[in-house]
């Protein structure tokens, strides 16, 4: 074979998998090679035995788990009944996309290189492990991994070696071709276009819950809006326990959606269709026909920090000499520090950056749109309520969740804003009926059934709302050995569900350990408090076989914690430091040691 197809097959989470996988294929056709670019799930797998060269793309999620548009895909991979030798005529190469401040590093990425080469399959060369942390954050490793691929490739392949690439700044044709439509009265509101068939919600299928009420729960002197946000659920079909997750997507703000239309000279109000090329489906999430206000509101990211390929793809645009420069710059391997203080450390958005390119932002066409912004991915937010009729949750059909506000400074004079956050705050039930299209995943955290089951729960600031969808479950089927720890700034200013804690304490289903770290000079954490009451623990843990859980920032909260407990297994079980490590992991590998973190 003179050309073989590529796939490039990904597991993505938050899209960066995905943008890295259509990184590689772009680069796949500047050679001239046949590409696809597929989610894992999408990909008929059992295709795999026949395929010539295939790139895998993974990231890695919560504690070592696969992204959800690859899960089908991983179960199907790891039968023990797939014969050993079934890919041999397989060669591929894997890039796993990480952040090594988790313990399960890459995890996703490791495991599959390791299954593929039990199937048989040709490893081009080593797997890649690109890393969030690293200053240049994952390109560090991309880059030359992706040198070393294509030099294997050329290998493998000598008549390749022969093709003259398109250049760089040369544009590939779009993905998808835009009809506009002529005028039309059709005005329906494509936002109220969301399935309410009876199905369980999914990422496909939402379902449009209202909005009962938004309260700010931090008081008005303290730094950070954080929202206590109920959702009506009824009629859902929607059933999540305590530990799963709800997912929401957000919608970008009025006055972004109005400056990135003025920018590109798109009238909002204008409808139209796709078509696609080489077979790519059209994104489903889009009703067709549709204006350019909802793909811009609903659809495309154009308040996140951008990626490189961003910078790559807007300079094949560029026709004013300076701006060809500077983005030609970003775009190149020697030029990422520069992006770095341009773009990732001040957190500049992608709007921002159209609005400092002027001239290159008016070259750009519709039919680029899709290419150059990426979807809006979906936020995650711990469920903060059990569908347990309890004193705290009088409506069963209630999903609650606690929301902090993301608001900060940087060195533009625009204060940051998270994008799903500012939104939910924004969105008023006082001003008429509101809705939110959500769905419900299972989360990571999974609490004991057994009755006399002890748990103790860490969770500073908003870590605890699993924790508080847990004690409602709880204490509703008659669990009562709860104990919670949990950590705030300030006892006045955000001391969450207080009066709650109160009422369980008072009712002896609550034993609570609190943390204020700024109401004494010297700062006080949650992790103290552990090491504290190592005698308490050591009694719940070793002679009542308690679970321990952790949520929160993935910052240094949960390797203080974590450390703090092996002192309390030292101290009162007369451990070495390596048996109370050892003790630490088993309990982790049996589940009976469980954390939740997000950075």
């Amino acid at each position: 074979m003179l050309k073989p197809p590529l796939r490039v097959l990904y597991g993505s989470q938050t899209g960066t998998a995905q943008d890295t996988a259509h990184r590689i294929a772009r680069q796949a056709r500047r050679r001239h090679l046949q590409v696809q670019v597929l989610p894992l799930d999408s990909y008929n797998v059992a295709n795999l035995i026949s395929e010539p060269l295939v790139v895998f793309v993974c990231s890695t999620t919560g504690q070592g788990d696969p992204p959800d548009n690859m899960k089908n895909f991983w179960r199907f991979l790891f039968k023990k009944s797939l014969p050993v030798g079934s890919l041999s005529q397989l060669d591929c190469a894997m890039l796993g996309l990480g952040d090594s401040s988790y313990p399960k590093f890459n995890f996703v990425a490791k495991k599959l290189h390791k299954r593929l080469q039990q199937l048989g399959a040709s490893m081009l060369l080593p797997v890649g492990l690109a890393d969030d942390q690293h200053d240049l954050g994952p390109d560090a490793v991309i880059d030359p991994w992706l040198t070393s691929f294509w030099e294997k490739v050329f290998a493998l392949y000598p008549s390749l070696a022969d093709v003259i690439p398109l250049r760089e700044d040369e544009q590939l044709p779009p993905t998808y071709t835009f009809h506009f439509l002529p005028d039309a009265k059709d005005k329906t509101d494509d936002r109220l276009r969301i399935s309410t068939e009876q199905t369980v919600p999914c990422q496909s299928h939402p379902f449009p819950a209202r909005l009962v009420f938004s309260r700010r729960v931090t008081d008005m002197s303290h730094f950070q809006d954080v929202r206590h946000i109920e959702f009506d659920i009824s009629g859902s079909n929607i059933e999540f326990a305590a530990g799963d997750v709800v997912m929401i997507r957000p919608c970008n703000a009025p006055e972004d959606v109005q400056q990135f239309c003025q920018l590109l000279r798109l009238d909002p109000e204008a409808r139209f269709t796709l078509s696609a090329s080489d077979n790519t489906p059209v994104p489903a999430r889009l009703p067709l026909p549709c204006t350019v206000r909802h793909l811009v509101e609903s659809y495309l990211d154009i308040s996140a920090v951008p990626r490189r390929s961003f910078f790559e793809l807007l300079s094949t645009f560029a026709i004013n000499e300076l701006e060809q420069e500077k983005l030609a710059e970003f775009s190149s391997a020697a030029g990422q520090e520069e992006l770095s203080s341009y773009c990732n450390r001040p957190r500049r958005t992608t709007l921002e950056v159209l609005a400092d390119f002027p001239h290159t932002t008016a070259e750009l066409k519709a039919d680029y749109l899709l290419d150059l912004f990426p979807e809006i991915q979906p936020r995650s937010f711990s469920i903060a309520s059990s569908l347990q009729p309890s004193p705290t949750q009088a409506h069963p059909q209630r999903l609650q969740v606690l929301v902090a506000v993301v608001r900060y400074k940087t060195k533009l004079y625009k204060p940051r804003r998270g994008l799903c956050s500012t939104w939910l705050a924004s969105l008023d039930p006082a001003q008429g009926d509101v809705y939110v299209p959500l769905w419900v995943k299972k989360g990571t955290l999974k609490f004991p059934k057994e009755k006399d089951t002890p748990v103790i729960m860490v969770g500073p600031g908003t870590g605890v709302a699993p924790f508080r969808s847990a004690l409602q479950e709880r204490i509703a089927e008659g669990k009562t050995a709860n104990v919670l720890f949990f950590g705030c700034r300030s006892e006045s200013k955000d001391f969450y569900f207080r009066s709650e804690w109160e009422e369980m304490m008072g009712a002896g289903h609550l034993t609570l350990f609190t943390a204020f770290s700024r109401d004494q000079e010297k700062k006080v954490y949650v992790q103290h408090h552990v090491k504290e009451k190592a005698e308490l623990l050591w009694d719940l843990i070793a002679n009542k076989s308690a679970c321990f859980y952790i949520a929160g920032n993935a910052k240094e909260m949960p390797a203080g914690v974590c450390d703090a407990l092996k002192e309390v297994f030292q101290q009162e079980g007369g451990m070495s430091t390596e048996d109370a490590e050892q003790m630490l992991r088993a309990m982790e590998k049996s589940g009976q040691f469980q954390s939740e973190t997000w950075s």
